[in-house]
């Protein structure tokens, strides 16, 4: 409750032209109580899918011979039954893309630090490399640019 209620107040004197969230609850129990109950779900906006390893602790990832291959190309490699960095990433890039083409100038979305970091790769803040390094705080305002396409 308090990091939502200091998110709240970060987002209180901000006006969007459009709001979406992701469709897991966390993201959409944010928007809510963030005054956005009727937010646009997106799957896009879902954080990595991890498929087997889903849920799993760092330790217990070790713990599975395959993961060796993820920890070295974690950007191309998949999790077994998921998808890599890369993958998300697309789905991110698709996201960005419609909203650059559409009329909306300010828009605000709830989702993961996941896709916040591939948003922040698509903006040109840092490189595939340096993701695990900008993962941005649960609750954070992340202010990103991108200029807009017109027709």
């Amino acid at each position: 409750i308090e990091e939502a209620s200091e998110t709240l107040s970060k987002l209180s004197a901000m006006k969007f032209d459009h709001v979406w969230t992701s469709p897991l609850s966390r993201c959409k129990r944010l928007a809510s109580f963030c005054g956005f109950s009727d937010a646009d779900c997106d799957d896009r906006l879902k954080e990595i899918a991890f498929g087997e390893w889903e849920m799993f602790s760092w330790d217990k990832l070790k713990e599975d011979a395959r993961s060796q291959a993820w920890y070295e190309d974690w950007i191309n490699v998949p999790a077994p039954g998921g998808e890599s960095l890369l993958d998300q990433f697309f789905r991110v890039y698709e996201f960005i893309e419609e909203i650059r083409h559409s009329n909306y100038e300010k828009v605000c979305v709830f989702t993961h630090a996941g896709v916040i970091t591939c948003a922040g790769i698509y903006s040109g803040l840092y490189s595939f490399r340096q993701a695990f390094k900008n993962v941005p705080p649960f609750g954070s305002i992340n202010c990103l640019h991108f200029d807009r396409l017109s027709e």
